[in-house]
């Protein structure tokens, strides 16, 4: 066998892609774009094929792919793509240095693509494009996001296959107890997780922990922060792969943000900011900086207005229940994980966890919308309120909105957030909350069939 190098960590450059195709250990290139659901689209290209004509020239793709329901159903409202504009294509630009293996795949790389219209212009609602944007706004401040997310996941025994045709209804969970931080539940299932972690290292994350979570067969794995724009495209890699990993080992997981009655999935948000030097932004010896308390006075003031981006469809809303951890008042405390926002670390390691997005948050999307909401709360010199102490649950403050349909009043008329996104990008999300909206109240429900068919 001819002796390829191999970069650490899974991640490959054109030179060690090249070499693993002449050696017969990569023949397939999955190119990927996310879409606004934050799901992986693309193609399977022959690696042969990627080397010899997409590095150079690109590939394309129907623009349908960010004006579609989450069932892939082509629906009205959306100014860049429609019938009658012919649904024509956009094209995928690789971003090469993703470019990385996919070990629970034999035989595959795999590259992540920016989307430009023919003349190279951004496709302005692709949420990747959104949140480089974002990324631009710090950089001309001479700062850069470093992001975690926190993703939590039910695990069931059934196969995708068996909980379909079952209509997800009397699904075995992987456990039948709660096993947050359990070592013996976990172990229950260390082999799926085990695998997971692995072949996630495998492809260039960087893996850190799993562990219990509270609802039956809920578990979450973590990994290291970085660069904003990495952590976003580790994480849909992640989520794609996982579900991927389970479906080869005869399981099905979940990251629906509430899947029953008891505790929902989570997808928490760590966020700091560094300066060109890598120097903290957010800390002031071991207290807040100025910058930092502005920064999150921002998050404070616009939460409501950009919990669209945070929680972008009709099931998002129903984790926000009273003793649930997940929040329903918009307020801060320090390590109080019954706020909207809890202040972790000192010093460099200081930073703003976001507990409002569920396990179906578009990462591009809620990051967009914390850095958005931290430079309004910067550029307008936005005071901090105090910290709440106790249970913000109680609390007399704003609360989280309580539903697709108010989020969508709300971000409709936010100036934070054409201001920060643009019209263009602002009427796309809206059409797309529409869309979910309409389609939810159009569909009769088991909740209504057992509480009127015979009773009414």
């Amino acid at each position: 066998m001819v002796d390829v190098a191999r970069p650490r960590g899974g991640r490959l450059d054109l030179d060690s892609l090249r070499a693993e195709v002449e050696a017969g250990a990569i023949d397939t290139v999955l190119i990927c774009m996310v879409d606004m659901q934050g799901r992986l689209q693309g193609k399977r290209l022959t690696a042969t094929h990627f080397l010899d004509e997409v590095v150079e020239h690109n590939a394309e793709g129907c623009n349908y792919l960010l004006a579609v329901d989450v069932d892939m159903n082509t629906v009205e409202g959306y100014a860049m793509s429609s019938w009658e504009r012919g649904y024509g294509d956009f094209v995928f630009k690789p971003d090469l240095s993703t470019l990385r293996r996919v070990p629970w795949q034999e035989g595959t790389a795999l590259v992540m693509c920016d989307l430009v219209w023919e003349d190279g212009t951004p496709v302005a609602a692709s949420p990747r494009q959104i949140l480089k944007r974002q990324l631009e706004r710090l950089a001309e401040r001479g700062w850069r996001a470093l992001v975690g997310t926190e993703l939590e996941f039910i695990v069931f025994r059934d196969t995708y296959e068996e909980a379909w045709r079952k209509g997800y209804r009397d699904l075995v969970s992987a456990n039948l107890y709660n096993v947050d931080y359990s070592m013996l539940g976990t172990a229950r299932v260390e082999p799926l997780l085990r695998r997971i972690r692995n072949e996630m290292a495998g492809a260039g994350l960087v893996v850190e922990n799993a562990k219990g979570e509270c609802n039956f067969g809920q578990h979450e794995i973590n990994f290291r922060f970085d660069e904003a724009l990495a952590t976003a495209d580790g994480h849909a890699i992640y989520k794609n792969g996982a579900k991927e990993i389970a479906a080869q080992e005869g399981y099905s997981l979940t990251f629906m943000p509430k899947f029953d009655e008891r505790e929902g999935n989570s997808c928490h948000i760590h966020l700091s900011l560094r300066g060109d030097k890598g120097e903290p932004v957010f800390a002031d010896g071991h207290g807040f900086s100025r910058i930092f308390e502005r920064f999150l006075a921002g998050q404070l003031a616009s939460l409501r207005e950009l919990t669209l981006f945070l929680a972008p469809n009709i099931n998002s809303y129903k984790r926000f229940a009273r003793g649930s951890f997940a929040p329903t008042a918009v307020a801060w405390g320090k390590d109080n994980r019954t706020c909207a926002f809890r202040i972790v670390g000192h010093g460099p390691s200081l930073r703003l966890e976001c507990r409002v997005p569920g396990g179906d948050v578009n990462p591009y999307l809620g990051i967009s919308a914390m850095v958005a909401a931290g430079l309004y709360g910067i550029d307008n010199g936005l005071p901090l309120e105090e910290e709440y102490v106790g249970n913000a649950y109680e609390a007399d403050r704003p609360r989280v909105p309580a539903n697709l349909r108010e989020a969508r009043e709300l971000f409709a008329g936010s100036e934070v957030a054409r201001e920060a996104f643009g019209e263009e990008v602002v009427e796309h999300y809206l059409n797309m909350a529409r869309v979910e909206i309409e389609a939810f109240e159009a569909a009769v429900t088991d909740w209504e069939r057992y509480r009127n068919f015979e009773r009414l």
